[in-house]
């Protein structure tokens, strides 16, 4: 697999400071090896604001990478626990499957 073919996409900090693009591996694979479209933070919800790490929206799959799980991040907080139960099961009821992972899995 050729990443310098493949178009990249700055981020927001990247693009104030001149840097080069972040090329993601995991969007990379899913266009190159799985010949589908894999959006990063997909916005789902129709008035919500939640967004999905990743999601494969043509088979409404998301993947989420829950970070901080070793340092106390948001996700392991209690608010931040019962605000990501919100957002998967009511993914859950419009028809998503939603998939959990840590950084380190999804590497």
């Amino acid at each position: 697999m050729n990443l310098d073919k493949l178009p990249a996409r700055k981020t927001k900090r990247a693009q104030k400071k001149g840097k080069a693009p972040l090329r993601d591996i995991f969007t990379i694979i899913c266009k190159t090896d799985l010949k589908t479209e894999c959006v990063k933070e997909f916005k789902f919800h129709p008035t919500r604001r939640w967004r999905f790490d990743y999601a494969l929206p043509e088979y409404k799959i998301a993947l989420e990478v829950e970070g901080g799980v070793w340092t106390g991040g948001r996700h392991t907080s209690p608010k931040g626990f019962l605000g990501d139960m919100e957002k998967y099961n009511t993914a859950t009821l419009m028809g998503w499957r939603v998939l959990r992972t840590t950084p380190d899995e999804l590497l």
